[in-house]
């Protein structure tokens, strides 16, 4: 929107300054963009007199009061005013270009979503995955480090590669599963046919014995892993990377490894990547821990496996247990939700600390643990805690996020039964879209309720907005600035509770 100048200010642009803000209101009822253009002149000339001078200081204090006034009106009456000033000029971080990434979980054994009963040939699965071109997918779980993977003489030898059996007294609730190669064939099938960029995560436990502590012990054995290992690459099946183990980091989720331990298991990966893969121009990724940040065990893995490593990631269930009847609130409480903001600090500062050239990754984040709950992690609700994270853990150069589950459980992207997307689905889907790699230093002012994110515009020059409003009573409007002030074209939606995605053009 263009405001016209009066004619002795617009023949003489070195006379004016203009600034220009964007208001916008994310609300529940109403959708509003109102753009202000305010013409600061600086005198021309003396000559105006004290009658004009008089008039021209009277019309400045009576523009201040209004505007205060109409700041406390809109408090009282509902609405709260906030700001948001985004500096083009400063970058905060940088992430993938495949940023979005899904899960796929070996449980739950016997359902129709594990890795090994899910329906392939699902068309809206199919189109849910092709749709991202491509979507990063981590193939995983709890079960990871109780499966054995069939090989070519297992098959000529028609032995036996049974599906995971119920087992309470085991570690794991299950006995050991068994990965059938033509499942496998399966599996990279379908990614082959949606342009899937997968990883996949190995057994950590094979091999190792668990001691009176809960403690595993003794060297990984690698066997089976190589095997699976070199029928991929004879399969000409492309793998992003390969991660070792799942929560087996600090206390661990059934037992633990020890951090020395560990990172001798990564370096044995390492040495099993660089000799399968030897003479590939592009060698996959060497991925771990996959587990619960704790600051002193990743500190003494990262200095461990310095040089084997390139991916060091960890899983976020902040909101609790799924059974937990505040889940809601936790959601829409930005106390809450900027614990996690420690994290992501914590683990930057041990990753430059190393001097590794390892990068960051949430390698599965569910939110609430043990499958989620029902009509919250999986309803339109979750969206605030999605991409507050997604948001979150970009500024903080996390290279890629993870969401539990791509399908499966109560927090899943798509629907278990129908296949149809649920809400964060299309969250991801836009953040695929339209945030760039590039984050942008972005400062909200005016209420702890706003959030906000901003990333150089991945379709378009510009940069993309993200605006939260947590606040479950009262809508906010925000006036956007920029280090020039300057915003030449905007598009803005509001949507349910108060988020939105906003493109910006700047010049």
């Amino acid at each position: 929107m263009m405001a016209a100048l009066p004619s002795h200010i617009s023949q003489n642009p070195a006379t004016y300054k203009q600034a220009t803000t964007e208001t916008t209101r994310i609300t529940h009822q109403a959708k509003t963009r109102v753009i202000l253009i305010v013409n600061e002149e600086k005198p021309l000339i003396w000559s105006f007199g004290l009658y004009m001078w008089t008039l021209l200081y009277l019309l400045v204090v009576g523009l201040v009061i209004y505007l205060i006034l109409t700041r406390r009106r809109g408090q009282q009456g509902g609405w709260i005013a906030a700001s948001v000033f985004v500096n083009g000029t400063v970058l905060i971080a940088e992430v993938d270009e495949d940023y979005v990434c899904a899960t796929m979980d070996w449980g739950p054994p016997g359902g129709t979503t594990s890795l090994l009963d899910l329906d392939l040939n699902n068309v809206i699965l199919q189109n849910a995955v092709e749709a991202f071109s491509p979507l990063k997918i981590r193939m995983g779980g709890t079960l990871q480090d109780n499966v054995v993977y069939q090989t070519t003489v297992d098959v000529e030898q028609q032995k036996p590669c049974s599906h995971f059996v119920p087992n309470q007294q085991h570690m794991f609730q299950f006995d050991q599963g068994c990965l059938p190669l033509s499942r496998w064939d399966q599996l990279n099938d379908f990614f082959n046919r949606t342009g899937a960029l997968v990883t996949f995560g190995l057994n950590a436990l094979a091999g190792r014995s668990i001691n009176s502590l809960g403690t595993a012990v003794g060297d990984w054995n690698f066997t089976n892993a190589k095997s699976l290992m070199r029928y991929t690459v004879d399969k000409g099946y492309k793998i992003l990377g390969w991660e070792l183990g799942n929560e087996l980091s600090g206390n661990g989720i059934g037992t633990r490894i020890p951090a020395s331990q560990y990172a001798l298991g990564v370096s044995a990966l390492q040495s099993l990547v660089d000799d399968i893969y030897n003479g590939f121009d592009t060698k996959p990724l060497v991925i771990a821990p996959g587990g619960f940040f704790d600051a002193t065990w990743f500190a003494e893995f990262v200095g461990s496996a310095i040089e084997s490593v390139q991916v060091i990631t960890h899983h976020i269930y902040n909101l609790g247990q799924g059974t937990d009847n505040h889940i809601e609130d936790k959601i829409l409480n930005p106390s809450y939700l900027n614990g996690e903001a420690r994290v992501f600090s914590l683990l930057q500062g041990i990753i430059n600390n190393s001097k590794s050239s390892a990068v960051a990754w949430v390698g599965e984040a569910g939110g609430a643990a043990q499958g989620g709950r029902n009509h919250v992690t999986n309803a339109f609700l979750m969206n605030f805690w999605y991409l507050d994270q997604l948001g979150m853990a970009a500024s903080y150069n996390t290279k890629t996020f993870c969401r539990q589950t791509l399908i499966g459980e109560h927090y899943g992207l798509l629907n278990t039964s129908s296949f149809l997307p649920n809400p964060d689905y299309y969250s991801a889907l836009l953040w695929h879209q339209l945030m760039g790699t590039r984050v942008l230093s972005t400062t909200p002012y005016g209420t702890n309720e706003l959030r906000a994110y901003a990333h150089c515009s991945k379709q378009s020059q510009g940069f993309a907005l993200l605006f939260l409003n947590l606040d479950r009573g009262q809508e906010v409007r925000v006036s956007l600035s920029t280090e020039n002030g300057m915003i030449t074209s905007q598009q803005s939606k509001n949507n349910g509770h108060g988020s939105k995605f906003s493109e910006q053009t700047r010049r």
